[in-house]
């Protein structure tokens, strides 16, 4: 059961969607408001603190992909994107642009509460840890979900600051690309595999944007997936208050 106090913003132009996904929320203790267009839509999330949206990326006016694009400008909210069967080429432009999940429609409203919150308790911070993972020119905070690079905040979508916390939690270990979709999704995962790709890629660009070392730490391990590599291979973990 959901707190009472999670909220989600459905976007989608179909009333019945709204409808249908507002009664299966609020019978899991969701709170759920609605928004049928996307400039509605845009303002609205920009303008509140959701814990998620559920966004359809066939929407009138401004489409699913450049909400997207405009609300990762300035916020981390988790984003399930919510598409038609065939459009693959629409999913991977909607993790280019920052979003979290997809699911399908048709769609069973019960896969969707679970993908939910799934997305829900690997971003939401149940218990506070002291836990500071620092390398030369990098710290994560877990509990903060801050990451700094040469002591500048990087701004990563959830996605991102799951998928380097989860490397950096393993530090010179290889990771296939079918393991990282089991273990940072972590649910059974039916997508492309180039959507690791996809996260790479664009974690990598922001951190190049504060440090090229740092970036560098994330290493293709060719013909096999990733690894991450801290220079000088220094690794430990310590306190916020060390």
């Amino acid at each position: 059961m959901a707190n009472s106090e999670t909220t989600v913003l459905i976007v989608d132009d179909e009333e019945r969607i709204r409808r249908l996904l507002h009664l299966y929320l609020q019978k899991e203790g969701f709170v759920s408001e609605e928004a049928e267009d996307g400039a509605t839509a845009l303002e609205m999330i920009l303008n509140s603190d959701y814990d998620m949206v559920l966004l359809d990326l066939m929407l009138p006016g401004i489409d699913g992909i450049e909400i997207i694009k405009e609300v990762r400008k300035k916020k981390d909210v988790p984003i399930l994107m919510i598409t038609a069967r065939g459009e693959e080429a629409q999913r991977v432009e909607g993790f280019q642009a920052g979003a979290d999940d997809y699911i399908v429609k048709p769609f069973s409203p019960r896969e969707v509460i679970l993908r939910a919150k799934a997305i829900l308790k690997r971003t939401k911070i149940n218990e506070p840890s002291t836990v500071v993972l620092s390398f030369p020119n990098l710290e994560i905070y877990p509990d903060s979900r801050l990451v700094l690079a040469e002591g500048e905040p990087l701004t990563l979508t959830p996605k991102e600051f799951e998928l380097i916390l989860y490397l950096a939690q393993n530090p010179e270990k290889v990771f296939t690309r079918e393991i990282l979709l089991k273990e940072v999704w972590r649910y059974d995962y039916f997508g492309d595999l180039r959507t690791v790709d996809t996260h790479v890629k664009r974690l990598r660009e922001k951190l190049q944007r504060k440090s090229p070392s740092v970036a560098k730490m994330i290493v293709t391990v060719w013909g096999t997936g990733y690894k991450f590599s801290p220079l000088e291979h220094q690794y430990h973990s310590g306190s916020e208050e060390d």
